[in-house]
């Protein structure tokens, strides 16, 4: 509720029906007292929850107490905020600019024509410039910038939609932007021409590192095949897909499929990427986002995007401003140092970004929006449970797509998507996210929630933290519970896990699960048989050792090296790195024991011809995917296999041997590609139809990163409805590993809420 206009709307609805009264921020939220006839309460009370509410504004929960009448008060007055007490207020998230600032922004009479940060109650930084609560001016990187009479007037005109908008400015008084090239050199200062300049430079196929709301964007124009292959070499980025941005609908419908739901949330106040179907007749470069069959297409969300794409432009790649993968860059000289390499020329402005924030992207399961990657424009918004944490919780995460999750009163509020903590840099910015989200909503844990996994860098900073309870949470648990937590169900659930990696209790890596799961506990109903895998780390990126290590569990003791000859070397030439990899199972060295699908999806994808290599996690996943033929309905076989005293085993040797098959005889990879996503949404209600029947459960709660797969989630979505299945699955959170966080606060709030 704060930073959103919301104590102006309530002022205005009080004086429009006569109440007298007043309204203040703190730190539980917003707090109203009014007095007047019982009928106009009423009547306020309606109109705030409906008609009149601020468009930002979410009210989670409204509680009213009688109390007793004040003599002579006939005033409603807006109080200042209130510090003192526990932090449960929501700090609103970033937002795009709204209409109505951009009409302004485009007239040529307001004295904030053309200004790069024009802003109001209904849009503008919150999240990325708020440094403590309550959400004020001098709590806020604004703070620097003295207000002039015209901002000042504006901004104490209860009237006024910049009422109390903390980053309100203007040319004159507010932060400025200037041009400069790779070696800090200042080109232009004054905003017009740099704006013109910043154009020019792109159309004439330059890199410019834009400065933006949460962080640096690495820009080029998308229509360059040159320019986009020069940005991928020296970002060190040779395969994963670009994000792209315009500024309007109709720009990304000339080359992208926009349906009516991808249209709306493209729109929304958070303007998130939105994976959408590529158009064959595209004009964008071809190294944009190759060996995929969509594109990734945001809105213009900030002023200067608009001004920028008014000079002309058509579409822009808009990348994080990083290096490979390490973290954001947000401060100036920060991004001349580290980005001087890449890019030609620098857009910069002097508001800084507190909080650096990546941009987020949606796609779509069983036609609703669903998270890949949440960040800018939902976080740090809690998700608010039944429960209430009887102690403040830290949920640390995973170590791929790191979030991690503070659980306060009944407020579990994740933050924006951090990244892979095996890199130092992203794992000191995980530290230092860790205390300032911690600060912010002043929470002291006294329960830290980890994974089960004692290599994990998560886990480990679990363990340092002092004078605390440390929790460990088997990986596909937290998975399953995060979607439970979401649905604020406690269970039971038929819970289906499918990924790349997760230690399991057995010491084996688990990856393919269907578990029977409660907030309390779990049992692991079945899963997919166990073949080994060589290689440690090697084996998530080279192909040929989950291919080798399925093709000896299918064949067993028949398995020879040269029969697959024919097979094997169109993956990897090198013959000696083969016999090596098979005498790692032979002889049980660096070799585990698993059950990932994910590595499943590596090996069917190389063997179909997709590549031998994953340059970034799951390229071969969503390369076998992206070729998946039209209107197949056939499927590869599988068995589920009930035995005395293990869990339900999935059996996939039929099927691999099956595509071993239809590779000899010359088979399409579209339909090999098909017929073998069929068989395992097929396999996995077998799992579910066994359970249901097993534990007479009937709800199926679907998460991990293989559900990122929208023709596998799709499929089995459609299957399970078809079998009278409630199915739930993450909305709020994504179900790769960035949800983890999640679900481990979960279980560990509901572990305490109970004892």
């Amino acid at each position: 509720m704060q930073g959103v206009g919301f104590r102006p709307a309530v002022y205005r609805i009080a004086c429009q029906l006569g109440l007298s009264g007043f309204v203040y921020n703190d730190t539980k939220g917003v707090t109203i007292e009014l007095q007047g006839k019982g009928d106009d309460i009423n009547t306020f009370l309606q109109r705030l929850q409906s008609k009149d509410k601020p468009p930002l504004a979410q009210i989670a929960s409204c509680e009213t107490v009688d109390i007793p009448v004040i003599e002579a008060e006939d005033k409603f007055t807006i109080k200042q905020s209130n510090s003192a007490g526990t932090a449960l207020s929501q700090v609103t998230a970033d937002m795009t600019t709204c209409i109505d600032c951009l009409t302004e922004m485009a007239d040529e009479k307001d004295f904030r024509y053309s200004y790069p940060f024009i802003n109001c109650t209904n849009c503008g930084p919150r999240y990325s410039i708020v440094k403590t609560i309550p959400y004020d001016r001098p709590n806020t990187t604004m703070s620097v910038f003295e207000m002039c009479d015209k901002c000042s007037a504006q901004y104490t005109d209860v009237t006024n939609r910049r009422f109390h908008a903390q980053p309100v400015a203007c040319p004159s008084c507010g932060p400025k932007i200037w041009l400069t090239n790779s070696k800090g050199k200042t080109i232009q200062t004054e905003t017009d021409a740099v704006i013109a300049k910043t154009a020019q430079l792109l159309l004439e196929g330059k890199i410019v590192a834009i400065k933006g709301v949460g962080g640096f964007h690495l820009a080029a124009d998308a229509l360059n095949d040159e320019a986009v292959k020069r940005l991928r070499q020296c970002k060190r980025r040779d395969h994963k897909p670009f994000a792209m941005m315009a500024n309007s609908i109709e720009k990304i419908k000339k080359h992208a499929i926009v349906s009516n739901l991808a249209e709306e949330i493209l729109k929304t106040p958070q303007s998130p990427i939105v994976l959408l179907p590529k158009k064959k007749d595209s004009s964008i470069a071809l190294s944009v986002a190759d060996d995929v069959n969509t594109f990734g297409f945001m809105l213009c969300y900030a002023p200067l995007h608009y001004l920028l794409f008014a000079q002309g432009i058509e579409v822009l790649v808009m990348t994080s401003g990083n290096v490979s993968e390490e973290p954001l860059i947000c401060k100036n000289d920060q991004a001349l140092e580290k980005l001087g390499d890449i890019a030609d020329a620098f857009l910069m402005h002097d508001r800084e970004i507190y909080r650096q924030v990546d941009d987020s992207i949606v796609h779509f399961i069983d036609n609703q929006p669903v998270p890949l990657r949440r960040a800018r424009g939902y976080v740090p918004t809690p998700i608010i449970t039944k429960q209430t944490c009887t102690k403040d919780i830290f949920a640390t995460g995973a170590d791929l797509k790191n979030t991690f999750c503070f659980g306060k009163q009944n407020q579990l509020i994740c933050s924006e998507h951090i990244g892979d903590l095996e890199d130092a840099d992203v794992y000191h910015h995980y530290i230092e996210s860790v205390e300032h989200l911690r600060k912010l909503f002043e929470v002291e844990p006294k329960l830290v929630a980890c994974d089960l996994h004692p290599g994990y860098l998560s886990t480990r900073y679990a363990l340092s933290i002092p004078n605390v309870e440390v929790m460990k949470i088997q990986h596909h648990w937290a998975h399953v519970a995060s979607v439970m937590a979401e649905h604020n169900v406690t269970g039971p659930v038929i819970g289906l896990e499918c990924d790349g990696t997760g230690y399991g209790t057995d010491g084996a890596i688990w990856g393919c699960e269907c578990l029977v799961a409660t907030l309390d506990n779990f049992e692991r109903f079945a899963h997919l048989d166990y073949y080994p895998l060589a290689g440690s780390d090697k084996a998530s990126k080279e192909a040929i050792r989950p291919i080798i290590g399925l093709l000896k569990k299918t064949y067993g003791d028949n398995f020879k090296l040269n029969d697959f000859k024919w097979l094997l070397d169109r993956i990897e030439q090198d013959t000696e790195k083969q016999q090596i990899i098979v005498e790692q199972i032979d002889k049980k060295i660096n070799t585990i024991q698993t059950s990932s699908l994910g590595r499943v999806f590596d090996a069917i994808a190389a063997m179909a011809g997709m590549g031998n290599y994953n340059h970034f996690e799951a390229q071969l996943p969503m390369a076998l995917e992206s070729i998946i033929a039209d209107d197949i309905e056939q499927q590869y076989d599988f068995e589920l296999i009930e035995t005395d005293s293990e869990p339900l085993l999935l059996d996939l040797r039929k099927m691999i041997e099956q595509i071993i098959s239809d590779i000899q005889q010359g088979a399409d990879a579209g339909v090999i590609s098909a017929k073998f996503h069929n068989c395992l949404a097929g396999a996995l209600l077998g799992m579910a139809k066994s359970a249901r029947e097993s534990k007479n459960i009937n709800t199926v709660a679907l998460s991990g990163g293989v559900f990122c797969n929208r023709y596998l989630t799709n499929r089995l979505v459609k299957l399970l409805k078809e079998n009278d299945f409630a199915v739930l699955f993450n909305r709020a959170v994504p179900s790769n590993d960035g949800g983890i966080s999640l679900g481990q606060m979960a279980i560990a709030a509901y572990s305490i809420s109970n004892k």
